[in-house]
């Protein structure tokens, strides 16, 4: 997965259609999610579009505990895009430091509100929200 200053780079470079296009791609770039794992317990309540978001944590080597891996998926290609760059902002991150992480700040720059239908982005805060509680959980 590219990293959100990369992403931001090229985002800011881009206008209207290509901008799609780029959400499109990040979707496309996500690890794939086993059907098994697309559950009522994994979907992402309040999104327009179904989305499934559902994380894994792997021990590091350093014993400071493990790092959240997020394996995420969406029926609607641009959708699974915002979620892939929602994502970007805490994937291979330690629980302590993604339940801390000011999501909605990082992805201020994009401006997605005004980029994109409402439909495509009420979920987001859900998808925030799920995030953050998911690793203050496993940190705790």
């Amino acid at each position: 997965m590219r990293n959100l200053d990369d992403i931001r780079d090229e985002y800011e470079f881009l206008d209207g259609d290509e901008r799609y296009r780029l959400l499109i791609e990040l979707g496309r770039e996500l690890d794939p999610m086993p059907a098994a794992l697309k559950t009522d317990a994994t979907l992402v309540r309040g999104c327009s579009a179904s989305v499934w978001v559902y994380p894994t944590q792997c021990d590091t080597d350093d014993g400071k505990g493990g790092q959240l891996h997020f394996l995420a998926d969406s029926n609607a290609a641009i959708t699974k895009g915002i979620v892939a760059l929602v994502i970007s902002t805490v994937q291979d991150r330690p629980a302590a430091e993604v339940a801390a992480t000011d999501i909605a700040g990082l992805l201020a720059p994009f401006d997605l509100k005004n980029q994109l239908s409402s439909n495509r982005t009420q979920g987001v805060p859900n998808m925030i929200a799920l995030i953050r509680d998911t690793a203050a959980r496993l940190s705790g």
